[in-house]
Order: C-alpha cells, then structure tokens, then sequence
C-alpha cells in the first residue's frame, strides 16, 4: 500500500461522538511513546491470491488513536503504534473487502471516541463492537447504535484487562439487549469450565473470538476444545470467530497449519454461525507480525468451498450486524 492513502484525521462531533466519550505510511505513535517491545503492522503487506466474494467483510479488526486526538485510556494495558482509520480502509480494499467490523481496543478502555469516529467516517460501510460501562445512559447507547455499534465487548483475558464483576457484566447485557445488540466475549480455554454459565445465561447472541483460544498443541477431538464445540452445540446463540492463528500457532507462519484443523471444524460444523476478521494491525504481537495477505490465503484452507466462503465472509456478518433491526 502507498503511504499517501492516509488522510488527515478529524475529531467528530456531535451525538455519536458525546456518546463515546461518555461510555467512557511507517505505524507511528503520538502523544506518549509506544511500548518498547511493541511490534508495528506491516505497512506492505501481499496481495492475497484469494479473492475474497463480493461483499466480504473484515469481522474484527482495530483502530488505535491517532493518540494525538484519541488519547490513550489511563488504565491501558499497553500503549500501541498508531493504527487510524484511514489506514485500515485503506488495507480493507487492499485485500479485497467490502465492509469491516470494527471492535473497540482496549488500549482505549470505555472511551469509544476513536471507534465511532471510524465508523463515522465510513460511508455505512462499518460496524462497531463498544466497550461500555455501567454508568452508560440510554441516550449513550442510542447514539451509538445511530453510528453503527451493534455489540459490546466482555474481556476476561487478565493480562489485558481489570476484573470486572459479573453482576456488573449481565447488567450492562439486560441493557444493550433491547437494541438487538451482541455479546462478544475473549478468553483462554482452560477458563471456559469457569465462564460456562456465565456466557449461557447471557440474553443476547453470544460472539467468542478467536474459537475460545484453543491449545494447537493439543487434538481438535481432544477434551478441552471439544468441551467449546459442545458450548456451540448445545446454544445456538453461540457463534465464534475462526481468526487469528497467528495468536494461538505453535508451527507458525506463513501457513500456521496446525490451526486449520480446529478452524475448519468449526466452520464445517456450525456454517451458519461462523466469523472472520484479520484482526488489523495485530495488537500485542510478540513472535511476529503476521503478512495480512497470507491471512487472507488462510480461509480458503478453513473454508473450502465457495459456499462455505460466502458464509464465513458475507452472509453470516451482513446478517449479525447488517440487519437493519431499530432499537425498541
């Protein structure tokens, strides 16, 4: 990609924006210096051999500042290289996109302002997945649906993010319920044991990144990830993103095989309930930075047919976050 794509960033004002705040070229940082061991995106990634289906959809991805405009949250577990707006629509139509999902980085905490900016700024062409808290108003939620949100996000990955107390956590599910949005949740597998019941009392869609962080080094017909395909089974308002072998390989890139198995399982078995995202620009990355290019080579590995492609890319986003449901 040519580093003149990127065009200058402008702080959105108005409803949307006050909402957010109130829920609280070479990858550069601004403002405080990036971490020291933090790894940037690859400005020049491959052009895919896949062609991905018209209308595909980047399911989860990230924006990270400008932290000259978006500060970084004070709570931040890490602080990241910037990764603006115009940097990931510029890679979305690279790789052969149409749409992306956009989720809130948790290097920007409750403070959503950076994430409804980019759907904004989008032309309809983006959704969002929040991170709110408690104290969040009606009319904050509302807004934020009116930009393009249509789900919040629960992390339980304790290196990335404070406790939060359950209570707190299905309170703020009863709330967004009403606007037909999601629960997307983040967690390691040997936590699911622990998390179960939490996640099946949820009154939402439930949306698991990542299947749940399986252990690669371990048999898809073994216990501990049969146990989450028994969750999937069981509720079907369990859906789960096929992404990111990069996070969970023990082979490795270019073509993380001992990934795939897992990821086609799921997408095999559950067809009509599965998601996938680049997860631009790679947040906490500590082996590698993986060729976004190649990842997109990677779903034809995990969906192999042209039906199975549409579904994963097209019909299964579109009808989560695309269905033009109004809030009651």
């Amino acid at each position: 990609m040519s580093t003149d794509m990127t065009a200058r960033t402008g702080e959105v004002r108005g409803p949307a924006a006050e909402a957010a705040q109130g829920s609280a070229a070479t990858p550069r940082t601004t403002g405080q210096q990036m971490d020291a061991d933090w790894i940037p995106f690859d400005p020049n990634p491959s052009k895919p051999r896949f062609r991905p289906p018209p209308g595909a959809v980047d399911a989860h991805c990230h924006v990270f500042g400008p932290g000259d405009v978006f500060p970084w949250a004070p709570e931040r577990k890490y602080t990241p290289c910037d990764a603006p707006k115009e940097k990931l629509y510029a890679l979305r139509d690279f790789l052969g996109f149409e749409r992306n999902v956009v989720v809130q980085a948790t290097c920007h905490g409750n403070d959503n302002r950076a994430l409804v900016d980019a759907l904004l700024h989008s032309q309809g062409r983006a959704r969002g997945v929040a991170s709110v808290a408690r104290g969040v108003s009606d009319a904050e939620l509302r807004a934020m649906h009116e930009a393009g949100v249509r789900g919040t996000r629960f992390n339980f990955v304790r290196r990335l993010v404070d406790f939060t107390p359950r209570e707190v956590l299905v309170e703020i599910a009863h709330r967004i319920a009403p606007l037909g949005w999601h629960v997307v949740v983040y967690f390691e597998a040997k936590d699911l044991p622990e998390l179960r019941d939490f996640f099946t009392a949820l009154p939402t869609v439930v949306v698991v990144d990542h299947m749940g962080r399986p252990d690669a080094g371990k048999p898809v017909d073994g216990p501990e990830f049969q146990r989450f395909v028994t969750l999937m089974r069981e509720h079907p308002n369990v859906w789960s993103k096929v992404s990111c072998p990069e996070r969970l390989s023990v082979s490795g890139p270019p073509g993380y095989d001992d990934v795939v198995p897992f990821a086609r399982h799921l997408v095999e078995t559950f067809p009509d309930r599965v998601l996938w995202g680049t997860d631009w620009p790679h947040p906490n990355m500590k082996s590698h930075m993986p060729d976004d290019g190649k990842l997109v080579d990677y779903v034809p590995r995990i969906a192999p047919t042209p039906e199975l492609q549409r579904a994963l890319l097209v019909d299964n986003p579109m009808r989560l976050y695309w269905n033009d449901a109004r809030p009651t």
